[in-house]
Formats: C-alpha cells, sequence, structure tokens
C-alpha cells in the first residue's frame, strides 16, 4: 500500500510538473529597482519595465569562442608575389565566435533540403543556391566523378562544399541565423514547431522581430497579461551569423593565444601551427603533413602506400590537427571567402579597431506611419540604402534629405570610402576641385567618371578577399597573412567558407 501510495504522488507531481511547463515560456526577470530613477523593475504598479537577469552569451552549434585582442596583421612570409598587399600592421579584434570546421557538404545540402521543402512554389530561390558541381571540370583532365558525385555521395558528407560564390554564402549564413533562432525559440516556449512553412510564410528572425511572422506562438504573456512575441532583451535570440572579416579570420588563423603569456607574444607564427615547417614535429605523428596542400610539381597527395597528407583532393573537415583555438583546417583543404572587399592597400586605409571594408549601411523600408512595410517572397524584411529612395519606399525627399544629414550616414556604401576616389573622400582633393568632384582615374564601381566608360581593372566594388590556402596551392598561400580576391558571383573547386558571430557583452576568456 505504501509502495502504491508513493508511486500515486510521483505521478501527481509529474502531471503538476507538465501542467506548469505547458503553461508557455517564463522568463528569469531580475529582482529590484533602477539605480537612476529607483522605479521597482518587473512590477505593474511601477510601469512594468520587464528586466531579464544578467546572462552571458551561449556559443551558437558548431561555434568555438575566439577571444579578442590586439595581434600584428600581415604576410609574415617572404613577399614573393611581390603584390605589396598586405603590410603589416597592429590592429584590435573583438572577441567573436567561428565555425570550428569549414563548412560541409552534408550542411549545404541540409539548406538546400530546407529551401527546396518551403520555397516550392519559387523554385527559382533553390535553384540560386545550388553550388556549381561543373567548377570540378577540366579540359585536360577527368574530373567528371567529382562532378557528378562530389556534392551528394555521402562518402563526401564530411568534405567542404566547393562551388559556392560569395553571395551564395552569405545566403547561407542568412538561412543558418534563422534555423538556429527557431530551434531556440521552440526551446524557450515562444514558438511551437511548424513543419508547415511555405514561401514567405517562413520564420526569419528580423521578420519576427517586427511582428511579421505569423507561425504558430507558444502565448507567452508579460506582466500586464498582453500576449507578445520573444524581444532581443529576452537574451533568447542569438546575434546573426556571418562571414568573418578578413581581420577576423587571420586572427583566428594564428591564434596567438597559445603563444602568449602576460600580453608577451614569445613566439610569431608563420602557420596556423608552430614552427617553420609544414610536417608534424611530434615524435607520434613526425613527419606527417600539417594541412592539404600541393607539395610540389604533379604531387597532390603523395606515394601510395604513405600519403602524404591522404587526401585527393580535399580532405573532410575534421582532418589533421586544429589550431590553439580549436579550428580545423584554417592553412589548406580548401580556401575561404571573407567578407571583405578587396583592396591592395586596405592596410593603408582601414580603422585599428575591428578593420573590415565593405560596410554598407542600409535601414528599413517603412511606410507613413513609421512601421516596417510588408516583408518580401522570401519572408524578409524590405531595406534600402540610407539617403536611398526605391519603388517601395513611402518617404520623402525630405526624409532622404534627413538622413544624408546626420553625420555618420552621409555615404552608405562605403566599399570604396577613403580610398582616393573622389566620390567617397570627405573633403576636396584639390583646393580648386571641378564643380562635378571628379578626378582623372577610374573609379572601383569599373566607370571613368569623364567617359562613363568601363575599365579593365579586376579590382572593383564587386571583388571579395579569400584565403587559407587550398588543396591546389602550394605552402606559401598556407601563410594566414596572404591574401587574394574573386568576384563575388563566381566560385571555383578549391574555394569553400565558414561562418562567424560577434561576441556581445564581455570579451569572454580562458
Amino acid at each position: 500500500m505504501k509502495i502504491k501510495a508513493n508511486f500515486s504522488l510521483i505521478m501527481l507531481l509529474a502531471i503538476v510538473v507538465s501542467l506548469l511547463s505547458s503553461c508557455g515560456p517564463s522568463l528569469d526577470r531580475k529582482a529590484g529597482e533602477s539605480g537612476k530613477t529607483g522605479w521597482a523593475y518587473n512590477d505593474v504598479d511601477w510601469g512594468g519595465f520587464e528586466v531579464i537577469e544578467y546572462i552571458e552569451q551561449e556559443a551558437g552549434p558548431g561555434l568555438v569562442l575566439i577571444e579578442g585582442g590586439t595581434f600584428t596583421m600581415g604576410n609574415t612570409e617572404q613577399d614573393v608575389m611581390f603584390d605589396w598587399n598586405s603590410v603589416r600592421r597592429r590592429v584590435t579584434i573583438s572577441s567573436f565566435y567561428m565555425d570550428e570546421m569549414e563548412v560541409s557538404n552534408l550542411d549545404y545540402l541540409e539548406y538546400l533540403r530546407w529551401t527546396s521543402r518551403i520555397f516550392i512554389e519559387n523554385p527559382e530561390i533553390y535553384r540560386r543556391a545550388l553550388p556549381d558541381t561543373l567548377v570540378w571540370r577540366s579540359r585536360l583532365a577527368y574530373n567528371e566523378p567529382y562532378v557528378e558525385y562530389y556534392l551528394r555521395h555521402p562518402a563526401y558528407q564530411m568534405y567542404p562544399v566547393v562551388g559556392v560564390s560569395w553571395e551564395q554564402a552569405n545566403e547561407y549564413c542568412i538561412w543558418r541565423t534563422d534555423r538556429v533562432n527557431e530551434k531556440l525559440l521552440v526551446d524557450a516556449g515562444f514558438l511551437e514547431l511548424d513543419p508547415d512553412q511555405a514561401s514567405a510564410n517562413n520564420f526569419n528572425t528580423d521578420a519576427y522581430l517586427a511582428g511579421q511572422y505569423d507561425g504558430a506562438t507558444a502565448g507567452f504573456q508579460d506582466l500586464e497579461g498582453n500576449d507578445r512575441n520573444a524581444r532581443m532583451e529576452d537574451g533568447v535570440l542569438q546575434p546573426k551569423y556571418r562571414l568573418p572579416t578578413e581581420a577576423e579570420w587571420e586572427y583566428a588563423a594564428l591564434a596567438l593565444v597559445g603563444n602568449s603569456e602576460q600580453e608577451r607574444i614569445y613566439t610569431q607564427k608563420i602557420y596556423p601551427w608552430n614552427g617553420h615547417y609544414v610536417r608534424n614535429p611530434e615524435k607520434v605523428n613526425r613527419g606527417l603533413f600539417m594541412a592539404n596542400s600541393v607539395r610540389g610539381r604533379g604531387d597532390y597527395m603523395g606515394v601510395a602506400g604513405y600519403l602524404n597528407d591522404n587526401a585527393a583532393p580535399t580532405a573532410p573537415v575534421d582532418a589533421y590537427w586544429p589550431n590553439d583555438y580549436g579550428l580545423y583546417c584554417m592553412a589548406g583543404n580548401v580556401n575561404e571567402w571573407v567578407l571583405d572587399v578587396y583592396r591592395e592597400a586596405s592596410s593603408m586605409d582601414i580603422d585599428e579597431f575591428n578593420p573590415f571594408r565593405g560596410n554598407v549601411f542600409e535601414t528599413l523600408e517603412r511606410d507613413a506611419d513609421g512601421n516596417p512595410i510588408e516583408k518580401d517572397s522570401m519572408g524578409r524584411l524590405r531595406t534600402r540604402k540610407m539617403g536611398q529612395i526605391t519603388q517601395f519606399s513611402e518617404i520623402t525627399q525630405n526624409d532622404v534629405n534627413h538622413e544624408t544629414d546626420r553625420y555618420n550616414y552621409r555615404k552608405s556604401d562605403n566599399k570604396n570610402y577613403g580610398d582616393g576616389d573622389a566620390r567617397s573622400t570627405i573633403g576636396p582633393l584639390w583646393i580648386d576641385p571641378p564643380e562635378d568632384n571628379t578626378q582623372q582615374m577610374y573609379n572601383y564601381d569599373g566607370n571613368d567618371p569623364q567617359t562613363h566608360q568601363a575599365s579593365t581593372s579586376l579590382v572593383n566594388d564587386n571583388v571579395r578577399v579569400y584565403k587559407g590556402g587550398s588543396w591546389k596551392d602550394r605552402v606559401y598561400w598556407l601563410v594566414p597573412g596572404t591574401r587574394r580576391f574573386l568576384q563575388e558571383t563566381r566560385s571555383t573547386d578549391d574555394i569553400g567558407f565558414r561562418c562567424a558571430m560577434i561576441r556581445v557583452g564581455s570579451p569572454g576568456g580562458y
């Protein structure tokens, strides 16, 4: 009888817990009062200002914390190409997160599956996301098996995805942000899992925060009993996934955290590992290659029976040894896209804190009442460049003039800001400049300002940096400071990518 009574009590407690857990999400609200006004937090009688207890940001799936700091950015090896495009300079990087491994074929196939399922009525979106498998094709080599099997065969699941352009990599980052945040909201009880999403009615973080997502909510209520969505102030949502900046990527690749003591860097690195060689010096693995690259002319993998890097052409994304941040394949395997627009003299004209070239400042498209206008066919909020009127705009020219009068928004597209062209410079280039503020040179947008004829330079506002070296590169390109560029719409068989995310709040630490 006693056993049955205890069992009944346990069942009753389980039912009560189940009922309580089904009443929607609850947040750990902060107790106390404002230090500036004395008004109580989380009290309806005192205004109902909701404040959540302090929490640290947690790493998203697949991410590793990269503790920020100062380092000397630029080439640590002899400039054998004589490009002089990576002059050494000291910069500071704030803490951020970065993918432990490159995005794999399996990761990208998950993205393709979601895209084909959600946009079944608009297959063009799926087609735009597809990698170009023809990057493997060569006129004088038999690479057709890679064309057919590399992306989709299970044997290549954990190999880095290639054939992805810079634009496609950015789209993947947007998609990943939304899927991670959607799961966080489901886990926290703000949303119910909705497998019937389709077309524009799919979860997008920005649209959700703006109240334009019509998914199945779980009925969270504020202090006054009103239903509301989660807010950024609740600490549930993660910041956006994105490509790392060039400075972030280089800082993470060098991983000087393992070569410093009390702010003193006692050994500068050439590669993501210690030493001046590309073979492992440790006794157990002595002589094995540290990365997947070309050893010499015609030698991409070594001799049968003892393959030097055990990869032809690429290797799994977790191959070889991680660097001191725990990141795999930061040298070799595949090159990786970064966020920056390429300029030869970036070291001369970027900030010392979080350096980056490529900012395009945008704002939400709003109606006459100041509310975001209806989202687009992909379920995303519409944006426009600051100081620009689009076909969706309901703003006036006076609104645009007001925006451009603001100090930080004189120019929205800053890809070529301050690098010598007349239109992006703050002040006049001459004591008595011409009225149209032009100069006798080609601008980076590809046009001669005098004749409006296209230039032939490969360097323009649409070329992006890639770094890291690959399976088809010589060892020189494995040095984190080396840099190359490619049109953002193009893809190759040796460029992949990994994602990053800003670290908010404290820098973290080890």
